[in-house]
């Protein structure tokens, strides 16, 4: 990635996005994860700073950097719950990209837009190494905000089959916009539909993708039908009794899920309820079946039957955004978009 220009190219929110929409997002970030199975790619532990703001509700600003592929850099990504109250989104943040051989910085571009597509791409190529999503005829979302939407932008299309789609949201506001926004994106022929209940959304979907904020498990193993996969990209949607009881538990970065106590998988990894992918599994216990990586390596040999429960739980790797980040930027280099700061 390696680039003599004067200055630092300031990417902008509207730069970012139709950068990107000329980019095949899953592409890039399956090939960056490949390049994590290799060792061509990298992380390194992510520094959080949590907070209460003044009016009450959590707030953090985590701090992920990683390398791929020659590409150097830092993801920096905010969020507060409280925005949603103030009609801002709940995450906003920055990439920061490096020079390889200066170790300067070269582009500083909005991440909210980069963090949203590579949360989602995450979840479409792990699905895809494990079903078919041209099969799905039912997708449900528990949450109906950016997230849900992004992962919707992505697997429409997919997903020729799809007849019907479940919507739930504490909120009803934003669960109708959200139903508003996939009739936009899918057309006619699909059935949109609200739910009164959680559950009434994930029963009997072949694909479901958990993007809330709750810190309350809810998700058991019988709402799940057989055949059925369960993305939890939010922190804890899926209980215990899933998580554990599921045929296949997959997720990114067995490190970094092991190591954080704010999600439920990180606590049943601490209270040795959980191990990893090559670790033996106590009396008691269940093991993480395989990483994304890996997985995407063809690296896992047991198959996933049409019966089988798949739960996918991926963590976050800033590297994944370091991989999309330089695409979009090697882009906006062969253009000329952007904005050049002077140092």
């Amino acid at each position: 990635m390696s680039h003599s220009e004067e200055g630092i190219r300031y990417l902008s929110a509207a730069d970012v996005t139709g950068l990107v929409s000329r980019i095949d997002v899953p592409a890039v970030i399956r090939q960056t994860l490949l390049a994590y199975a290799k060792g061509a790619a990298g992380l390194s532990p992510e520094a959080a700073l949590r907070w209460t703001t003044g009016s009450g509700h959590a707030a953090r600003s985590l701090i992920l950097p990683g390398w791929a592929d020659g590409a150097y850099g830092c993801k920096i990504i905010n969020a507060s719950l409280g925005n949603v109250e103030r009609g801002l989104p709940r995450a906003a943040g920055l990439v920061v990209l490096d020079d390889p051989e200066t170790a300067r910085p070269v582009c500083i571009m909005e991440g909210a837009r980069i963090s949203a597509l590579r949360t989602a791409a995450t979840s479409v190529v792990a699905v895809t190494a494990v079903r078919e999503p041209a099969d799905v005829t039912r997708l449900a979302f528990l949450g109906c905000g950016r997230q849900s939407e992004t992962h919707l932008e992505l697997l429409a299309p997919l997903t020729p089959a799809l007849r019907e789609v479940r919507l739930f949201d504490l909120d009803a506001g934003r669960a109708g916009h959200f139903a508003a926004r996939c009739r936009d994106l899918l057309g006619t022929g699909r059935q949109i539909r609200v739910t009164s209940t959680a559950r009434e959304a994930v029963e009997g979907a072949a694909l479901t993708v958990a993007a809330t904020t709750t810190t309350e498990p809810y998700v058991d193993l019988d709402w799940v039908p057989p055949g059925g996969t369960f993305v939890n990209v939010s922190l804890d949607d899926a209980t215990e009794g899933l998580l554990l009881g599921a045929d296949h538990l997959i997720v990114d970065d067995w490190e970094l899920v092991r190591t954080d106590d704010h999600r439920l998988l990180g606590r049943l990894a601490a209270a040795g309820r959980v191990v990893g992918p090559d670790d033996p599994a106590p009396d008691g216990s269940r093991r993480v079946d395989t990483e994304i990586p890996r997985l995407l390596a063809g690296q896992y040999a047991r198959p996933v039957t049409a019966t089988d429960r798949v739960v996918i739980n991926p963590f976050g790797m800033g590297v994944s955004d370091i991989g999309l980040a330089a695409a979009v930027l090697d882009l906006a280099r062969r253009t000329g978009e952007g904005t050049l700061l002077p140092c």
